[in-house]
């Protein structure tokens, strides 16, 4: 079927011109061949477009132009100095046995070349976990790493931070605790990026997902770990700190640390010296091995002037806490935080995840009498499993298997409630890992679904 204006066009050619009717039809003709033309033009640009990409397209989203090369927040990615650093010395090595030396030199010098990390690199932290290289002896204790993994990744990513998880051995003959050192070294090196290095146990958890670290409070400090200086000095115990989370600045001052540190390991000739060394100087201490944990409090101990004045322990709130004194207090903080959102119509409110921070930010006024550690029902911000032995079920003997697994659930999905609920979601039961939708407001009403 021809339409009436199809029609009355095709008639028109059909009829005898007159001279203007030439005049007119000559016009016609000519803008419908440019027209034409112009329209193939724009088919084969279009196709040829398809066939051969742009290998360097920008993406523009609501006017904003970023390329790939500077997709993270201004860093650029894909770009690495043709000037030598300290990768192009043939003598620089990742081995925990080969001293680094002038590493602040070294580090300024590469952040030089490299200056889109320069912006933020006082605030940069990478976080450092691991575990062993073989599976897990416990039937559940890869999926308790793997949960403990997630819980750190999902804290890395609300707060912009990277995250390296080693399963091997960099050295032979540091296993076990002694494993960290090796992995931290090398990470310092691999990182001159950041500013900081945080190892975090693999038994360990965040059960504050909002609570971000007071980086200023140790601005005038090397190594930060959950202790006490009087423990250490006036008790004399090897329980003075808990070197299973700590915060380590990348400077030679740490380098120099690690390699002293390192020094009472099983890879050097004097380890059993040393843990004879360490037991007879720290009574409480009842294993007979050298261990990092009185290693440390031994240098903080002796070397006063030289090691702790950069050393912060931070006994102020649960850098570090102990699980057993924290699972039992979950619930309760569960309601009070409840309690605080039913008062407060702003913290209810549904928001992106990238933007938790200032929710964590707005919180805290109401937090100002929950105190902090032992008693406090403010959120401990790190619960650290010690003595459960996820992976290998070896637990310690003070504590039964059930109450050690039932306390990682809760642990694991009290915090995990506090990122499924940027979803949607939560576990109604901390000891159930079913979940239930979140009604909108929630938790407005009392009843609270």
């Amino acid at each position: 079927m021809v339409s009436p204006e199809l029609s009355q066009f095709q008639t028109s050619h059909m009829a005898k011109p007159s001279a203007r009717n030439k005049a007119t039809l000559w016009l016609t003709d000519s803008f419908l061949f440019l027209s034409g033309a112009l329209v193939a033009l724009l088919l084969v640009w279009t196709f040829g477009s398809f066939s051969t990409p742009n290998p360097n397209p920008d993406f523009t989203l609501f006017g904003a132009t970023q390329t790939q090369s500077e997709c993270v927040e201004g860093v650029n990615l894909r770009h690495d100095s043709a000037e030598t650093t300290f990768y192009d010395e043939p003598e620089m090595s990742y081995s925990i046995e080969k001293p680094v030396k002038n590493w602040d030199e070294k580090r300024k010098e590469w952040l030089k070349h490299h200056p889109s990390f320069a912006a933020g690199a006082r605030e940069r932290v990478v976080m450092v976990s691991g575990s062993q290289p073989s599976p897990c002896k416990n039937p559940i204790g890869d999926h308790l790493l793997l949960r403990f993994f997630k819980n750190k990744v999902d804290y890395c990513r609300i707060h912009g931070y990277d995250i390296f998880y080693n399963n091997v051995f960099l050295h032979p003959k540091m296993r076990s605790y002694w494993a960290k050192l090796p992995i931290v070294r090398a990470a310092m090196l691999a990182h001159p990026e950041a500013e900081w290095i945080w190892w975090v146990d693999s038994d360990a958890l965040f059960t504050d997902m909002e609570f971000k670290l007071p980086l200023e409070r140790y601005k005038n400090h090397n190594l930060v770990a959950h202790g006490w200086f009087k423990m250490i000095y006036n008790a004399k115990s090897w329980t003075g700190l808990n070197a299973g989370v700590f915060l380590i600045r990348n400077c030679q001052w740490s380098m120099d640390l690690i390699d002293v540190w390192a020094g009472m390991g099983p890879q050097t000739p004097e380890y059993y010296k040393w843990g004879q060394i360490l037991r007879s100087t720290f009574k409480d201490k009842l294993f007979p091995e050298s261990d990092d944990q009185t290693g440390l409090i031994y240098l903080i101990y002796k070397e006063r002037e030289k090691w702790a004045d950069k050393i912060y322990l931070e006994g102020e709130y649960y850098f570090e806490g102990y699980w057993h004194e924290i699972v039992g207090t979950l619930d309760n903080i569960t309601e009070r935080y409840m309690e605080i959102e039913r008062e407060d119509a702003t913290l209810r409110r549904r928001h992106a995840e990238k933007v938790s921070e200032q929710y964590g930010a707005l919180r805290e006024k109401y937090l100002k009498e929950a105190g902090n550690g032992r008693g406090s029902w403010r959120r401990p911000f790190i619960t650290h499993f010690t003595g459960c032995q996820p992976c290998s079920g070896d637990h310690n003997q003070m504590y039964s298997g059930e109450s050690c697994w039932d306390g990682m659930q809760k642990a694991l999905n009290f915090a995990d409630n506090q990122v499924l609920r940027k979803f949607g979601y939560v576990h109604p039961n901390l000891l159930d890992s079913s979940v239930t939708s979140v009604p909108f407001d929630y938790p407005a009403e009392e009843d609270g679904w």
